[in-house]
Parts: C-alpha cells; structure tokens; sequence
C-alpha cells in the first residue's frame, strides 16, 4: 500500500470541499462539496444538488465532473487530482475511475455518511448479489438486438475510445 503524504495544498484543497459542502447545506442542498484540480489550480467544483434539481446522479463529484470536463472540453481528466468531502459512493466511485483522475483525497468516510442517514451499504450489497435477485431485478434479454450497436462500434475504423 503506498504512503501519501498530505500537503500544505492538499489540506487547502480539503478544507476547499468542506466549505462548499457546509455552504451547500445553508443553500438548502446536500452536505457534499468537490474541488478538482490540475498541477495546484482549482479545475472545477462541485456541489451536491439532488433534491435542488430533482436529479438522483447530481452529488458533489459528478457535478464536479461534468464542470471540469465542460470547461477543459475533454471527457478525460487524466492528471487531475479529487478533494472530496466524502468518501465518494458507489456511483462517484465509478464516475471518477470513468473520468480517469489521478487521486481521490476524501474526508468524511462512508461510515460517517451512514450516520446521518446518507447508507451506500445497501447499494455495495445489492452489487455482490446475483443480477436477478437484486432488490431491483435486472433481466438480461437475448435477441433483443442490441448487439449490432456494439458490432457497428467494434468496425467503426474513426472511433474515440474511452
């Protein structure tokens, strides 16, 4: 396991994401804050906007996300290094490895999240189950021709991999 130290910078970025997540909770949104940066300078930040927008996937790293990858036009964020004041959940989890940053610094754990009712445990569960006997069943259905989408991309000479 490789020993990181923690920077003069990286406390500014952490103390950077805990603000926005305490301005947030003022503002009526949830108690999540992102900074992303590159080479020292702040990229992009993110809120937690869920219930303020009415969007399930709008948590504080992929509102960060989707602002960094805007603004620097590229969906890879490649050298880009995360202060979150959460330890992200599953979906954010996945959306930074998606968006290939560098580092993941957090603060709060999942065990403190889960203290104040925001539980990711029930979704970490769910992926360990069998897909037909999760509490939302997902049933894969052959012939149903999605398949010639994913031949058409496997062909596609001028494709963007990602």
């Amino acid at each position: 396991m490789a020993n990181f130290t923690i920077t003069p910078d990286d406390m500014k970025f952490m103390k950077m994401a805990a603000t926005l997540a305490e301005d947030n909770v003022r503002a009526g949104g949830g108690p999540f804050g992102c900074v992303i940066t590159r080479d020292g300078k702040v990229v992009s930040t993110g809120v937690n906007t869920v219930t303020l927008t009415n969007d399930p996937t709008a948590h504080a790293e992929v509102n960060a996300i989707r602002n960094a990858c805007r603004d620097e036009k590229t969906f890879n964020l490649g050298g880009c290094v995360v202060y979150s004041s959460c330890e992200p959940c599953p979906m954010c989890f996945s959306a930074l490895y998606w968006a290939g940053v560098s580092r993941v610094y957090y603060g709060n754990t999942k065990e403190d999240a889960d203290a104040i009712n925001f539980s990711d445990s029930f979704i970490y569960r769910q992926l360990e189950k069998p897909s037909v006997e999760r509490a939302i069943p997902f049933i894969h259905v052959e012939g149903s021709g999605a398949i010639k989408a994913f031949e058409d991309w496997a062909a596609k000479p001028d494709k963007v991999e990602y």
